[in-house]
C-alpha cells in the first residue's frame, strides 16, 4: 500500500487522537489502547480518502475536503447509503461501517469502511499486464458496470435517491452550473458544447436505474490473481439515471484522438487507442448480454460527448479548489489548462458520427474473441474437474465397454459416468439463458471436453440432447417444457433427433417419405429414420422427429414432432457401426421405424410448417459446438503424435527428426489454429448478429473443423503405425468419430453450396454499394 498512500497533507490533517477515542466508543475493533496511523491516498481529486491502521485491522476514511465548497458536491452521506445498500444486496463495494456527521471529530463529516486488499490500476493503459488479461479486465469492469444497472431500486431501498428520469437534461444542466461557477476564465467551446448537448437530448432519457457517475477501471479494486472486480469505489457522483451515460463514461478513453496528448496532467484520460483498439463493440455486446437489451445503443456520440464535457467540469472545479487551497491532490494546479482540449474533443464526438460507427470499429472481423469473466472462471472449473477427475477415468469406462462388449448391458453408461455428473455439478452450460455464458464462453469450454469423448455428458452438454434442449427453449410451449425440457436440463433423461432417412439421399431434406398424418386430435406417424444417434441409452425417454407435412413452400412443408419412446409402434430395429464401433457410449446411432404411431396434436413444436425455421436455430449453436470438440480433439491427437515421433526411432534418428514428420506436425499446428480462430469468429457472429447472420460462419467452420481433424488424426495415426489402426490406443476411435463429422448435420458438399451462395452474395452488394 505505501506505492498508494502518503503522509497525510497539510491542508487535510486532523486529529488522530479525537478519531481514536471516537472509533474506540462506535467501532468494536478499535480500543484506546491500540497504535493508530493515518496515511493519505494519494491518488483522487475530490473527497480526501484515508487509510487507517491499527495493529490487526486496516480501514479507509472517506471525508469532506476542509473549507469553502462547491454547492452539492462532496456529499460523503450519499456515498455511505448507497454503499450501505449495494453491500446489503451481495454487490462488490466496501462494507461501510459508520457516518459521523460531528465536524468537531475530524473537521468535517466522514464515514468509515472495510479495507478491501487487491490491485488498483492507476494508469489504464496497464502496463506490465499481458494483452489477454487487460481485454479480461475490462471485460469484467464491464460486465460489473452492466450487473449494477440491472439491480431493482425498490429491492435496494433507494427510491428518491436521485431524481429519475430526465438525467442527461439534469447533468447537462449540473455540469454546466458547475463549470460556471468554477470558471476563471471563458472557454468558448464549453459553451458551444453545453448548447449542443441541451439541443441534442436523447429520446431514451427516462430510462431509470441506479448509476455510478465515474465508472472508471481505477475506481475499482481487482483481485490479485484474478480478473474479478473485488469492489467499485468512489460514489459520490451515483444518482439514479440514464445507465447508457454511465456506459459511455466508461468507454470514453478509446475514442480518445491521437492528436491530443494531456496524460501528463490528467491521468484519468490517458486510456487512448492503444488499448485494443477494437475491443469497444465487444464491450457494449456484453453489457447489453449481461443487462438483456438489444446491442444497437442509439445516440451513444451524445453519451461520449456528455463523458467529456462532465470531465471538462471536472477539471475546472480541481483547478478551483486548487486556488481555494483545499485540493486532494498535489497537480491540481495542472487541471486548469485540460479545459478547453477537452471541450473541443467533445464537440468532436458530438458532431461525428463516424467517429463512434465507423466501419472499421465495428467490423465483427477484427473483435477480439475474448471470454468474459464468468466464462473464464466456469472454463477454469471444466479443466481442473478434467484433470483431476475426467481424464483418470477414462480407463475405467474403456474396461466396462470392453467386458460388455456383447452384452445389452453396454447400452447402460457406467456407473463412473453418472457420479461424476453428480460430483461435476456444471450442468447446461451450452444454453446462455441457463448458464449465462455466451455463445463464444462455451467454445472455450466445448474445447476442452472434446479431448474426451464422454467428457460432454458429464457436464450435461452431450448431443443431441443439448441441440434438442435449445429447440425446447427457443420453441416448446410450457407444456412441452415442463414435461420434456426440464427433466433434460436436470439429467433426468436423454433424448434423441430422427431426420435422416435410410431410403432416400437426406441430405436433401425434400426427400423425405416418413409421413405425417392428422386424425382428429392425433398425429399418426409412419416410415423409417437412422442414425438416431443417443436412442439406445435406456434413459432416453423422447424424441424430437422431422417430418414433410402439408407442402406449403421449400422452407415451409417439414414439421417437428415430439414422440415419447415408449409410445407403441416405435421400434428400434437396429444399431448402426461406423467402421465396426457401435458407439455405445453415445447411445448409439440407431435406425428407427415408426408403424402407425399416434401422438397427441400438441406434441407439434412451434406450428405446422415450421420445422426448417426450427432447424435453423438448432443448427447453428451445435454446429458450432461440435466444431470446438473438434479443435479439443485434435489437439490431443497432435499431443500424441508428438509424444510418439519423441520416443520412437527409425533409421538412425527420432522420428520428428526426419523432415516429413516434422513437417506435418508443423502443418497440424497451422490448422488447428486456422480452425480455431474461424470458429471462435463464428461463435462471436452467433453472439452479437444471431443465427440467421451468422450462417456463412457456421457453414465454413463446418467444413474446415471437420477436414482439419481428420487430417491431424490421420497423420497420428500414421506415425503410430500399426498401432494407430488398433484399439490399444484411442485415434481409431477419434477417427471414426471426426470422418463422421463430414457427413453428420449436413455434407461438406452442401455446405460449401451455402457458402458460395453467400459469398456471390456478399460480394454482389459490395458491388452494388460502389456504383
Amino acid at each position: 500500500m505505501e506505492e498508494l498512500t502518503t503522509s497525510v497533507r497539510q491542508q487535510h490533517k486532523f486529529s488522530v487522537g479525537r478519531l481514536q477515542k471516537y472509533l474506540s466508543v462506535k467501532s468494536q475493533t478499535v480500543s484506546n489502547n491500540d497504535t493508530l496511523t493515518v496515511r493519505q491516498y494519494s491518488a483522487g481529486q475530490s473527497n480526501p480518502t484515508f487509510l487507517v491502521q491499527t495493529p490487526s485491522d486496516s480501514y479507509v476514511l472517506r471525508k469532506k475536503p476542509p473549507g469553502e465548497l462547491l454547492p452539492g458536491a462532496h456529499k460523503v452521506d450519499r456515498e455511505y447509503r448507497v454503499q450501505k445498500a449495494l453491500f446489503s444486496a451481495g454487490f462488490p463495494v466496501p462494507q461501510p461501517l459508520l457516518h459521523c456527521t460531528d465536524a468537531e471529530i475530524i473537521g468535517t463529516e466522514f464515514y468509515l469502511m472495510e479495507h478491501v486488499r487487491g490491485r488498483i490500476f492507476r494508469d489504464l493503459r496497464l502496463p506490465g499486464v499481458s494483452a489477454a488479461e487487460r481485454a479480461a479486465l475490462y471485460v469484467a469492469a464491464v460486465e460489473t458496470l452492466a450487473k449494477l444497472h440491472s439491480l431493482d431500486l425498490a429491492s435496494l431501498n433507494l427510491e428518491g435517491y436521485g431524481k429519475g428520469s430526465g438525467y442527461c437534461k439534469r447533468q447537462v444542466s449540473t455540469w454546466t452550473k458547475q463549470y460556471t461557477a468554477a470558471a476563471t476564465r471563458d472557454i468558448p467551446a464549453m459553451n458551444e458544447l453545453s448548447d449542443w448537448l441541451m439541443n441534442n437530448l436523447p429520446a431514451t432519457d427516462d430510462e431509470v436505474t441506479l448509476v455510478h457517475g465515474d465508472f472508471r477501471l481505477d475506481n475499482l479494486i481487482i483481485h490479485p490473481r484474478e480478473a474479478r472486480v473485488m469492489a467499485v469505489l468512489d460514489w459520490e457522483l451515483s444518482t439514479t439515471g440514464q445507465p447508457l451515460a454511465d456506459l459511455a463514461y466508461f468507454l470514453m478513453p478509446y475514442y480518445w484522438p491521437t492528436s491530443i496528448n494531456i496524460t501528463s496532467t490528467m491521468d484519468i484520460v490517458s486510456v487512448p487507442h492503444i488499448v485494443l483498439a477494437s475491443l469497444p463493440p465487444y464491450l457494449i455486446s456484453i453489457y447489453c448480454r449481461v443487462r438483456g437489451i438489444p446491442s444497437a445503443l442509439p445516440q451513444l456520440n451524445f453519451y461520449l460527448a456528455l463523458s467529456v464535457f462532465k470531465m471538462a467540469g471536472i477539471a475546472q472545479g480541481i483547478y478551483a479548489r486548487h486556488l481555494l487551497g483545499n485540493a486532494s491532490a498535489p497537480n491540481a494546479a495542472q487541471f486548469g489548462q485540460c479545459v478547453e482540449p477537452l471541450a473541443k474533443v467533445a464537440l468532436q464526438l458530438a458532431q461525428s458520427n463516424n467517429w463512434i460507427f465507423g466501419a472499421a470499429i465495428f467490423d465483427v472481423t477484427y473483435s477480439l474473441f475474448l471470454q468474459t469473466a464468468r466464462g473464464q472462471a466456469v472454463l477454469q472449473q471444466v479443466k481442473d474437474f478434467m484433470r483431476q477427475y475426467v481424464l483418470p477415468a477414462q480407463e475405467e469406462v474403456a474396461e466396462y465397454y470392453s467386458k460388455h462388449a456383447q452384452s445389452a448391458q453396454r447400452w447402460h453408461p457406467p456407473s463412473v459416468i453418472q457420479d461424476l455428473k453428480v460430483e461435476a455439478g456444471l450442468w447446461n452450460l451450452f444454453l446462455p439463458a441457463v448458464s449465462g455464458l455466451s455463445q463464444l464462453d462455451y467454445a472455450y469450454i466445448a474445447e476442452e471436453t472434446g479431448r474426451c469423448l464422454f467428457a460432454p455428458e458429464v457436464f450435461n452438454c452431450q448431443a443431441p440432447d443439448t441441440g434438442n434442449m435449445e429447440v425446447l427453449h427457443m420453441f416448446g410451449s410450457e407444456e412441452q417444457k415442463s414435461k420434456w425440457l426440464e427433466p433434460l436440463l436436470k439429467g433426468e433423461i436423454r433424448s434423441c433427433f430422427c431426420m435422416t432417412e435410410p431410403d432416400v439421399a437426406s441430405s436433401d431434406a425434400t426427400n423425405m417419405e416418413c409421413t405425417l398424418c392428422r386424425d382428429e386430435d392425433n398425429f399418426v406417424i409412419n416410415g423409417k429414420k437412422w442414425w438416431t444417434s443417443g436412442a439406445g441409452n435406456p434413459q432416453c425417454k423422447v424424441a424430437i422427429v422431422i417430418f414433410p407435412y402439408q407442402l406449403v413452400s421449400r422452407h415451409g412443408q417439414h414439421s417437428m414432432v415430439l414422440v415419447p419412446m415408449d409410445t407403441p409402434g416405435v421400434q428400434l430395429v437396429r444399431p448402426l457401426t461406423v467402421f465396426g464401433q457401435d458407439d455405445a457410449i453415445h447411445g448409439g446411432h440407431f435406425e428407427v421405424h415408426f408403424e402407425n404411431v399416434r401422438v397427441p396434436t400438441h406434441n407439434i413444436i412451434l406450428g405446422e410448417g415450421r420445422g426448417f425455421e426450427i432447424a435453423q436455430g438448432r443448427l447453428g449453436p451445435g454446429r458450432l459446438h461440435h466444431c470446438m470438440r473438434a479443435v479439443g480433439l485434435a489437439e490431443l491427437a497432435l499431443e500424441l503424435l508428438c509424444q510418439r515421433a519423441a520416443s520412437r526411432h527409425t533409421f538412425g534418428k527420432k522420428l520428428y527428426q526426419h523432415e516429413v514428420v516434422a513437417h506435418w506436425i508443423a502443418e497440424c499446428r497451422l490448422m488447428i489454429e486456422q480452425t480455431r480462430l474461424l470458429t471462435l469468429h463464428a461463435a462471436r457472429a452467433l453472439d452479437t448478429q444471431g443465427s440467421r447472420a451468422a450462417r456463412k460462419q457456421i457453414a465454413m467452420i463446418k467444413v474446415a473443423a471437420a477436414r482439419m481433424a481428420c487430417k491431424v488424426v490421420d497423420c497420428a495415426i500414421q506415425v503410430y503405425g500399426g498401432a494407430g489402426v488398433s484399439g490399444d490406443f484411442p485415434l481409431a476411435q477419434m477417427y471414426s468419430y471426426v470422418r463422421t463429422l463430414r457427413i453428420a448435420d449436413g455434407p461438406d458438399e452442401v455446405h460449401l453450396s451455402s457458402i458460395a451462395h453467400l459469398e456471390l452474395r456478399d460480394q454482389l452488394k459490395k458491388a452494388q454499394a460502389k456504383l
